[in-house]
């Protein structure tokens, strides 16, 4: 994972509407820009949904999020007006921003080995740093524990 402190690396991606969402959008406020591994899957709707119930208090700590994944993006469609979920899930299918986010690589399961996502999560400072980092995450009560790092950060 890359470490507090760090500038995070900038990115645009697509959303699932198909629009492009860039991290300099969000200059001057905290976002969170989680990781997950596949849309539609238990702990990927889980950790979602979660952020979704969340989102009040999100939008009153004026703290942004995006969720990204290999996923294209009408999956991400499709997951995003499942769930109505109402933040951008941004669609980086050749992992290079998960890359430069140290949170795409080799994965094993049921015996098959793959390269994916990394179920981890990064806050980005007002400046553009990464203020807080979450590896391997617990998806249930996951968006409490980040909205309460930020807020911690900020007393």
């Amino acid at each position: 994972m890359l470490t507090t402190e760090t500038p995070a690396p900038p990115f645009e991606l697509p959303n699932q509407h198909g629009e492009t969402v860039s991290l300099s959008a969000f200059d001057g406020q905290y976002v969170v820009v989680y990781f997950y591994p596949r849309a539609d899957t238990p702990g990927c709707t889980t950790e979602a949904c979660e952020f979704r119930d969340s989102w009040d208090e999100y939008a009153e700590a004026n703290v942004g999020v995006v969720g990204i994944s290999d996923d294209p993006v009408k999956d991400l469609a499709d997951f995003a007006g499942k769930y109505d979920l109402p933040f951008d899930l941004l669609s980086d299918e050749d992992g290079s921003v998960s890359a430069r986010y140290d949170t795409y690589g080799e994965k094993n399961m049921f015996g098959n080995t793959f390269d994916g996502v990394f179920r981890n999560t990064y806050v980005v400072g007002p400046e553009g740093s990464i203020v807080a980092t979450f590896e391997g995450v617990d998806p249930e009560e996951h968006a409490t524990e980040v909205l309460e790092a930020i807020e911690q950060r900020r007393e």
